[in-house]
Formats: C-alpha cells, structure tokens, sequence
C-alpha cells in the first residue's frame, strides 16, 4: 500500500467566483466527505498537489491530509476536475477512509516474466486489461497486482481469475475478463504470396499436360 502527506487549509466560502479566486492564489479547491461526518471544503496549493499526483497512483495511494487546525484524515482521491484544453485541476474530491470500512479502487495489472509463447513459439503478448477494480481494506490496498505470465504459450489467455490477490483483496471485475493473450506469429506478405505460388504451380502443369495429352 501507498501513503503520501498533503497539507490543506479548510474554506469557508464556496460557488465559482471563490474558486477562481482560489486559483489565482495558486491553490485548488477541494472537499473532503465521509460516511459520518458533513462534506469538509479545502483548498490545496496546486504546486504541491501537482507534485504529488506525479510521483502516485492516485486512485490507490492513501492520502493522510493534514488540516491547518491540526486534525489530520486518511483519504482516497475520487475524483480529479481538469480543464478541457488546459488540463490544470480545478476541484478535488477526496473520500475519508474509516477503519473496517471496505473501500473499492482500481489498480494497475503489471505483468511478469516473459511467456513461453513469445520466447519459444514467436508470438505477441498482448495486453488487453491494464487495471482491475478491487474491494479492500483501506490498511491492505495494493499499490499493483502482479500476474506471471512465464508459462503462457501461443493462443493461451489469462484472466482476472488468474490474478494472485492479498488476502482479503477481493475482485470485483468479472473472473472470465481477459487480461492478457499470446497472439500467434504474423505471417508476412511476401511469405504468404510464396505459399500461394507454391500451390498455384502444380495445377498449371497439371493443366500443361492435359492439353498435350489431348492434342
């Protein structure tokens, strides 16, 4: 599991004219919700977030916000608001993370080893589900999901029942999707034009000799 620091102030004047005065200050609105407690709003210098979200995955890193008053909370980022041509941040969500309380999260598939298919049979690996959704404890969320692919030969798949979860990590992802196949060898055009020559010419031959026969 992950775990990074950010700091934030609460906020109390909301709508978009405070948000875009907040921007111009160089720091991203942002609120905080939780199964027991009313929406907490923030704001978040944008430097500092931006730092972040380039060094995580920010769908699964647990992030601890350290408010100004001194209280401190355990979230998830649900949601991250960008502007359509910019791509600044203009809005963070944030989810509080409780103890006991199961919390669903999508995390990359990494894939280990190189497969029999491509080392030995001359196929492509290719990957067709690059995140699995799972349900976790918030204490036991994994930062990615490995899947060994060392033995998977030509026309072989796995699937996300295949994945080695931690225990009490469950999938909420169909078991039957497909994560990763070996795709048999191409045959180029120049190989498939020879095969076609090769078994064009007999029937002309064969062609040849009927016509002299029949003279």
């Amino acid at each position: 599991m992950s775990n990074a620091r950010l700091t934030v102030t609460s906020r109390t004047e909301s709508g978009k004219g405070a948000a875009r005065a907040l921007r111009r200050e160089g720091r991203v609105p942002a609120v905080v919700y939780g199964r027991n407690r009313e929406a907490l709003s923030l704001s978040v210098n944008t430097r500092e977030l931006e730092r972040l979200l380039g060094r995580i995955v920010a769908a699964s890193t647990v992030i601890e916000l350290e408010l100004d008053n001194g209280d401190r909370s355990r979230t998830l980022i649900r949601e991250i608001q960008r502007h359509p041509f910019k791509r600044t941040i203009l809005h963070v969500d944030f989810q509080e993370l409780v103890a006991g309380e199961r919390v669903t999260v999508r995390v990359p598939v990494v894939l280990q080893g190189t497969a029999a298919g491509v080392r030995l049979g001359g196929g492509l690996l290719d990957q067709v589900l690059y995140e699995v959704e799972l349900e976790s404890d918030p204490a036991n969320i994994p930062n990615h999901v490995e899947l060994d692919v060392t033995d998977l030969q030509v026309s072989q798949a796995l699937h996300v029942g295949d994945l080695k979860l931690p225990q009490g990590v469950v999938a909420l992802d169909d078991a039957g999707l497909t994560v990763c196949t070996i795709q048999p060898p191409r045959v180029s055009d120049a190989t498939a034009d020879e095969e076609d020559g090769a078994q064009a010419e007999p029937e002309v031959i064969r062609r040849a000799k009927e016509d002299d026969a029949a003279e």
